[in-house]
């Protein structure tokens, strides 16, 4: 996943694995989610005081709480859990450390509620393991195969199913064993390799540390056992060279430094590198650490290079091999899990993609289908709501470095990001570039819009009004261009409802309809403003982000947002087409002021009031800012 910005929705970022290379086969990452009540808190408390790892301070807790072996709360002794326990819910991803004789331990401790959900991913995207609880009471419920399908996703292939509270079924074999056959048939589609099933109670800690007496008929490890002797594939210094920068350190004229962190490979004076996009090649000359310099450096370490000569990189380049570089793409089929809590996904908006250092504006062009978390079926969609998972393909603006997540999680996972809010509202993981991104070039055209422009003798405008239906846009812009063409300006109206005779006859007026149709009347007023015309624009329009996307198409100060200002109840009253009428009568639905919302612009370049005023003075106050 992205590091490089944190978010409302996802601000946990695991702390490094290692900062020598000692520490990367001793330490394991693991998540541990289920469902709500499953016993979380109580099994990592129990886990430490058994393992006699608590610290003073949380023994002191613990002595304090009465937990003990009468089952009463061992949440008490994670400090990290307070919070929690006084408002009765998990708010975030908690980290906790712990290690033993065999190996150290970094545990991401994800909620269990659906509207954190987005926590659990940002936990996953760091783990290598995953710790899935249940209720043997409740068995597999739609939330543990929501986890297990998120943490398969985000690359985990290992994973402990602990089967909890075995004492409030009778210690019982078979229902053990139940469960368990029910997961591993999920975890074989999803590709979970590793799989060990433990039963145990949590509270009493029977196989947790211990083995339990009361299930003599289970064989295999304790938890902590399992824990401490699970081998992970990974050894991310023997893969080949990824150093993404974040930031150019430039002190003074004599030293260039790039900084960053190595996702993959080692580094080393003199090594061939390549930059990526770009592909300048160069050798490496120093590498600092905060130690000094180093003759070598490897994945997990934060670094600053210095190059033999000077090359233009930036942040969200990437450092690599010189002989075996990432690809760079616009264009991704990815993964997509939405996190945007009451805010569906709208293909066509465009959000800010964080992507290994990138930070990159990109939209959803097509969402092919969302996973039914219970069967894993594909369902047709139009858009993704609150823990959805969906295939989709995303463009961005402009190429950057990636990989496939399967190869790379920091250069194949990422997180999107509201333009607006700045809220997380999706993480993925990158599947390929689609193929028509790299054969896409810009044709150099001799006759630009300057040249138009001059032919014509204006400067091209796009004058874009908004406000509610029966606000008076359509009557004020049809007399705006009236009067310019009488003055001899050469300009086009584009009418929201004329679109939708033609290029826009196949949407509709759902919230995904309604951005599309923006993003397209936007594309077209930017290509009459290429040609020269000042483009009039009239359009509902009812969202700040869609208008904020038709301004970033053109050149500052060539777009002009006009306000129309008229109250919803004399809009109403006025009801030129009848169709306030029809939408409270409840034949018409998804109507903007009515059922569906209007964001009035913030700060428009001029606003009109369309509530006593004529439309011939307010098209007069356009002309004078045009002039």
């Amino acid at each position: 996943m992205a590091r490089t910005r944190q978010s409302p929705a996802m601000t946990s970022v695991a702390p490094p694995i290692a900062d020598h290379p000692g520490n990367v086969r001793d330490t394991l990452r693991f998540l541990t989610c289920g469902s709500v009540d499953d016993g979380k808190s109580t099994l990592l408390g129990r886990l430490l005081s058994d393992a006699d790892l608590l610290t003073d301070d949380q023994r002191q807790r613990l002595a304090a709480s009465g937990a003990g072996d009468d089952g009463t709360d061992y949440a008490a002794v994670l400090d990290g859990l307070i919070a929690e326990r006084e408002q009765k819910i998990t708010i975030d991803v908690g980290w906790r450390y712990f290690s033993t004789q065999e190996r150290a331990f970094v545990v991401a401790d994800a909620p269990g509620h659906e509207q954190y959900t987005a926590n659990m991913a940002s936990g996953a995207s760091n783990a290598e393991l995953a710790l899935l609880l249940v209720d043997a009471r409740k068995g597999i419920l739609t939330q543990t195969r929501r986890h297990a399908r998120i943490a398969a996703l985000f690359g985990i292939r290992a994973a402990v199913l602990a089967v909890n509270k075995m004492d409030l079924v009778g210690w019982s074999r078979d229902r053990f064993e139940e469960i368990a056959a029910a997961f591993a048939i999920l975890a074989a589609e999803l590709g979970i390799t590793q799989l060990v099933a433990v039963p145990l109670c949590a509270r009493s800690g029977d196989n947790v540390v211990r083995r339990s007496t009361a299930m003599g008929w289970y064989a295999g490890p304790t938890l902590i056992e399992h824990l401490e002797s699970v081998a992970i594939e990974r050894d991310p210094a023997h893969r080949p060279l990824r150093l993404p920068v974040q930031w150019v350190n430039r002190p003074g004229p004599d030293f260039r430094g790039y900084c960053g962190s190595i996702a993959s490979g080692a580094l080393s004076p003199g090594l061939q590198v390549r930059v990526v996009p770009g592909g300048q090649e160069a050798r490496i000359r120093r590498i600092v650490t905060p130690a000094g310099d180093a003759s070598m450096a490897i994945a997990g370490q934060a670094v600053t290079v210095t190059l033999d000569r000077e090359l233009d990189i930036s942040r969200g380049d990437v450092i690599a091999g010189a002989g075996d570089a990432p690809d760079a793409a616009d264009h991704f089929a990815a993964h997509l899990l939405w996190t945007g809590g009451t805010e569906e996904l709208l293909p066509g908006r465009s959000y800010r993609m964080l992507l290994g250092s990138c930070e990159v504006p990109a939209v959803i062009t097509a969402l092919k289908y969302r996973v039914d978390v219970n069967t894993g079926g594909q369902e047709a969609c139009h858009t993704l709501r609150l823990n959805d998972i969906g295939v989709c393909d995303i463009a961005l603006d402009r190429p950057v470095p990636f990989e496939s997540y399967r190869h790379n999680r920091d250069l194949g996972g990422f997180i999107l990001v509201d333009r607006q809010t700045a809220a997380t509202v999706g993480a993925g993981t990158i599947d390929f570039a689609l193929r028509r991104s790299g054969n896409r070039f810009w044709q150099h055209l001799d006759v630009d819009r300057d040249s138009r422009a001059r032919a014509l003798g204006q400067r091209p405008r796009v004058v874009w009004f908004t406000g509610l239906s029966g606000s008076g846009k359509s009557t004020i812009a049809n007399l705006v261009e009236k009067k310019l063409h009488a003055a001899g300006r050469h300009t086009y109206l584009i009418d929201g409802d004329n679109l939708r005779h033609g290029l826009n006859r196949d949407l509709g007026f759902t919230d995904a309809d309604r951005v599309e149709n923006i993003r397209r009347s936007a594309e077209v007023a930017r290509l009459m403003a290429d040609a020269g015309l000042i483009v009039l624009v009239g359009l509902i329009s009812p969202f700040r982000a869609e208008r904020e996307m038709a301004r970033s198409l053109l050149p500052e100060g060539d777009f002009i947002e006009v306000f129309v200002d008229t109250p919803l109840a004399i809009c109403e009253r006025r009801d030129p087409k009848g169709l306030y009428a029809k939408a409270r009568a409840g034949n018409l639905r998804n109507f903007t002021g009515i059922d569906s919302p209007y964001e009035p612009p913030p700060a428009p370049d001029l606003r009109l009031d369309g509530t006593h005023a004529s439309p011939e003075h307010l098209a007069d106050q356009v002309i004078a800012l045009l002039d």
